[in-house]
């Protein structure tokens, strides 16, 4: 706790509006959001790349924005660290039953783990005052997009708004494709409606993946990361061969290509 204590410290001086940083001074909660978001996308990058010395430093990154947050909601009199810290113990018991409920003299838990259902529980509540109630109220609009779209395609799964095989999911994607080829093939291609269309495509190609067991996030990062690595062969492929990758046609990449994609195999 005594570390804790010191990063809060630091972070009070950073803010102090006499001695504190100027650039610390100056933020707001809006302006450190796209700082979060880039560290905690640091910190899944660590952990994929299994660096272990990255992702403490990371995780640290990631507990400072947690400090600034909770620094600027003292200094408007909203909340605190404690209070965070405090609201997340209160979350976690609640919602581990089954862990830290009563137990029968056994020693064994007298109620089931319901994560999800005690989750819907505190939304019903949360929103009892606001009228009309969605399935979908609490899904966060600044998600990554693959992520947000698989939040609603299983918020909705659970009120039985799903199919129950893969098969129909496969043939939805088979039909958002043909609607993209159909857009194309006007004489007057709607750039806007062709947008709509692969975006549509999008969404079902998570629903695929959620049906898969899938997750769409990770699995375009992995495959952001397999083309990168590929592609950096293929430069080198051609650089060993004294080739200029910018004056080479398209059948000559396509053939680095394939000789690096075997070869990683």
């Amino acid at each position: 706790m005594a570390a804790i204590e010191q990063l809060l410290t630091i972070m009070t001086t950073l803010r102090d509006p006499d001695n504190g940083c100027e650039w610390d001074r100056a933020q707001t909660a809006d302006t450190i959001v796209p700082h979060t978001l880039e560290e905690a996308y640091e910190v899944a990058d660590a952990i994929e790349r299994e660096n272990w010395s990255d992702l403490k430093d990371e995780l640290g990154d990631l507990l400072f924005q947690i400090v600034f947050y909770s620094q600027l909601g003292r200094e408007k009199n909203q909340f605190d660290f404690e209070d965070v810290v405090r609201g997340i113990c209160d979350k976690l018991i609640r919602r581990h039953p089954h862990v830290f409920g009563p137990k029968d003299p056994q020693g064994q838990p007298l109620m089931a783990a319901d994560w999800e259902g005690i989750k819907a529980q505190e939304r019903a509540e949360s929103a009892a005052s606001m009228q009309p109630q969605s399935v979908l109220d609490g899904v966060t609009q600044g998600l990554p997009a693959l992520t947000r779209a698989y939040k609603l395609q299983k918020r909705c799964a659970r009120v039985g708004f799903d199919w129950p095989t893969v098969a129909p999911v496969i043939d939805k994607v088979q039909e958002e494709i043909a609607e993209v080829e159909q857009e194309l093939a006007q004489a007057s291609v709607d750039q806007a409606r062709v947008d709509e269309e692969v975006g549509d495509l999008l969404f079902a190609v998570v629903n695929l993946a959620r049906h898969l067991g899938t997750d769409a996030e990770q699995a375009l990062r992995r495959a952001n990361q397999k083309f990168e690595s590929r592609f950096r062969g293929v430069e080198k492929h051609l650089r060993d061969n004294e080739k200029n990758i910018q004056k080479c046609q398209l059948d000559e990449l396509e053939s680095a290509w394939q000789a690096v994609k075997k070869a990683s195999k």
